[in-house]
C-alpha cells in the first residue's frame, strides 16, 4: 500500500497557484512598523509577487498536490 504525501500546511497558507501554474506569494514588511516607512515604500509592498525561480523547487517540494491550491 502506497503512502500519501503530506502537504506542509504552513506553505499551503503562504503560497497560491495561478491559472498558468506560477506560484505567488505575499510581499514581506507590511504588517507592522509602518510608521517608519515612506508612503512610496508602503504602496510598493501592496499586492503579490511571483516566487523567485531559484525558490520554486523548494516550495513545490512542500506542496506535493500543487494543483489543489487554486
Amino acid at each position: 500500500m502506497s503512502n500519501k504525501m503530506k502537504t506542509r500546511k504552513s506553505a499551503a497558507k503562504r503560497f497560491k497557484v495561478t491559472a498558468t501554474g506560477k506560484l505567488v506569494r505575499r510581499k514581506a514588511g507590511q504588517k507592522h512598523l509602518l510608521v517608519g516607512k515612506s508612503s512610496k515604500q508602503i504602496r510598493s509592498l501592496k499586492g503579490n509577487a511571483d516566487v523567485h525561480p531559484t525558490d520554486v523547487s523548494r516550495v513545490t517540494e512542500q506542496l506535493p498536490y500543487k494543483k489543489y491550491l487554486r
